[in-house]
């Protein structure tokens, strides 16, 4: 089988977000490389689920073809539950499924990466030249991290957000120790309040993801890439430590989930994995690459002992309590939970004008929140040491980022529709980390052994509870608020100031905040257990950092003890990122097109715009 499987010099294993960048920067700056992308879902060209914004958050709740789930195990941190995450499945990956925000990391992270674990050509000197190359930024701004040409577009929403106008008011007139920020995403600023900007094409109204930004627009004419869908990579196989190709099923129809003798390809020059937090270490452990004790556990032959594959698994933990919202609020309820007949006035406006609630991601504002001195005695002392060691002194890292979302984001609500808004928080740097293995060395659908051991840390679910406070006390003043939508948020006890109320009022200004009882506060940390949930932003499993501190890949993205591997997606990373996981991978995807053709002596794939 190997001696008749067709050769290319580049194999991608996985076609996501990273990968649709490289393979394209690739192909065109040199059109005799001949690329293969294996991607285990489906295509997403002209599929309006992915190329009308507002139609993200139905496909997350129906977790079909475009997803895959990873369930964990049960979390006795979370009172027994079963947390789950998805990871998009299609091409273009996460950036074709996720919630189009444009959310950038602070610089002190990727400065971190180059600082702190020796990764050079890694700090923020390095990436911001490669943001820049990768967006067209369709904003006002006079700051100089953004780009004006770059594939991607990234605009503002123009109307339709009167909830994240009152939002903004509020927190300019309630919240005294913070003020508001013109960019939230200058790479440098930090605690105070703005409107987000979003993976959007603000002339179109269409996503902007890099399948439709990188790959459609060359597939057809650069015969030197060959994408082919609904291929799952098995293993990489190797002769000696040298990657030249991998194995993999057909992930389609009746072959979907079923054991299969796996086709061949062969890679003369490179294998990149870029399968993701969950299935480039999934690959590797099968490929003979990870832990003794794991690989013997499956019978798979080690080829590298790197204990670190599959470790160290990072993910924002969030929070999202509703609000019920007056009916002059502009919120995407409609579009989530209507009927296609109840959304075609919108369809139709969208088709002509790129304009409307169509286009739109529902999070218009928000804030990377850091605490002041209040706050952290508020927080307690299981969270002392952690701001004195990571962030006192890093003005850029905040410890939590909140938002509004026009709608109800949760599952299919079971009251009357109506409209609602959320106030929701991320923990931004959680400490608690997980693991994700293989349990079978053969199946690719087996499913992992998979732990994001969310809230193990203490700490992880006292900034939460501190957070959960902050954000109500914004909520509760906006012109449009009604009540809470009683089952999102904690069971106070019995005559509780702070117990939530499902028909209400908004209170003024500078009406004095709730107060809260060591039992509220109980209260809000069992609700926390309860409802806490995976942000989807998964990461770090094969991390870029020393063999001997754990690390999978060096900084030049190859695989420790072996030859003509490399890993190229959010599992590389060593620290995690204040933002959404979108943006820093469209920065390891351009770094990783750099790294690749100055290796390959290819022109034409600059390190900066």
């Amino acid at each position: 089988m190997v001696e008749t499987a067709k050769t290319y010099d580049i194999i991608f294993a996985g076609g996501g977000a990273v990968a649709c960048i490289i393979a394209a920067r690739l192909a065109v700056a040199d059109p005799s490389l001949k690329i293969l992308v294996l991607e285990a879902g489906p295509h997403s060209r002209n599929n309006q689920d992915h190329e009308q914004p507002a139609r993200y958050y139905p496909t997350l709740v129906r977790c079909g073809e475009t997803f895959t789930p990873h369930v964990p195990k049960a979390n006795p941190k979370l009172n027994g539950r079963l947390a789950s995450t998805v990871t998009g499945r299609c091409l273009g990956g996460g950036s074709t499924v996720n919630f189009t925000v444009y959310c950038r990391a602070a610089a002190s992270d990727y400065d971190d990466w180059e600082a702190v674990y020796g990764n050079k050509g890694w700090g923020s000197k390095s990436l911001i030249p490669l943001l820049r190359k990768a967006e067209t930024y369709q904003g006002v701004t006079t700051n100089n991290t953004h780009g004006k040409a770059g594939p991607l577009k990234v605009s503002f929403a123009k109307a339709d957000h009167n909830l994240a106008n009152e939002w903004l008011g509020v927190t300019a007139a309630f919240d005294q120790d913070r003020g508001q920020i013109d960019d939230l995403n200058a790479l440098y600023a930090c605690d105070g309040y703005g409107r987000w900007a979003r993976f959007i094409d603000g002339k179109t109204g269409k996503r902007s993801d890099t399948a439709s930004a990188y790959i459609y627009p060359i597939l057809d004419t650069h015969k030197n890439l060959d994408v082919q869908v609904r291929k799952r990579v098995v293993r990489v196989i190797f002769e000696g430590k040298r990657a030249v190709g991998v194995e993999y099923v057909d992930d389609d129809g009746d072959h979907a989930h079923a054991l299969q003798s796996p086709s061949v390809a062969r890679a003369s020059r490179l294998v990149v994995l870029c399968a993701g937090a969950f299935g480039s270490p999934a690959i590797l452990e099968r490929s003979g690459i990870g832990s003794t004790s794991i690989l013997s556990k499956n019978d798979v032959q080690q080829i590298v002992d790197l204990p670190g594959v599959g470790e160290h698994l990072m993910d924002h933990n969030g929070i999202f309590p509703h609000y019920l919202a007056a009916d002059y609020g502009e919120t995407l309820d409609d579009i989530w939970w209507g009927s296609e007949a109840e959304i075609k006035p919108l369809v139709d406006r969208w088709s002509k004008t790129g304009q409307g609630l169509l286009a739109h991601s529902g999070m218009d504002a928000g804030i990377r929140l850091r605490p002041t001195v209040d706050d952290l005695k508020e927080i307690g002392p299981s969270f002392t040491q952690r701001w004195n060691e990571y962030f006192a002194n890093a003005p850029d890292k905040p410890i939590m980022l909140m938002s509004i979302i026009t709608g109800h984001l949760g599952a299919a609500p079971t009251v009357p529709r109506q409209k609602l808004y959320n106030v929701c928080s991320y923990t931004a740097y959680p400490m608690s980390k997980g693991y994700a293995h293989i349990t079978s060395g053969v199946n690719p659908y087996a499913v992992l052994d998979y732990d994001p051991c969310y809230l193990h840390e203490e700490a992880d679910l006292h900034v939460l509870r501190w957070a959960y406070k902050h954000s109500r006390e914004l909520a509760r003043r906006m012109p449009a608020y009604r009540g809470e939508l009683v089952t999102s948020h904690p069971k106070f006890p019995e005559g509780s100031e702070a117990a939530a109320k499902a028909s209400n009022r908004p209170v003024s200004i500078d009406a004095p905040k709730i107060k809260y009882t060591e039992a509220d506060d109980r209260a809000i940390d069992e609700h926390v257990k309860n409802i806490m949930s995976s942000t989807w932003h998964s990461c770090g499993t094969c991390a870029m950092k020393p063999r001997e501190q754990g690390g999978v890949v060096d900084d030049r993205l190859n695989v420790y003890g072996v030859e003509s591997l490399k890993v190229a997606d959010m599992s590389i990373i060593p620290g995690n990122v204040s933002a959404n996981t979108y943006n820093t991978a469209i920065a390891i995807g351009e770094k990783a097109a750099v790294i690749i053709a100055q290796e390959f002596g290819i022109k034409g794939v600059a390190e900066s715009d």
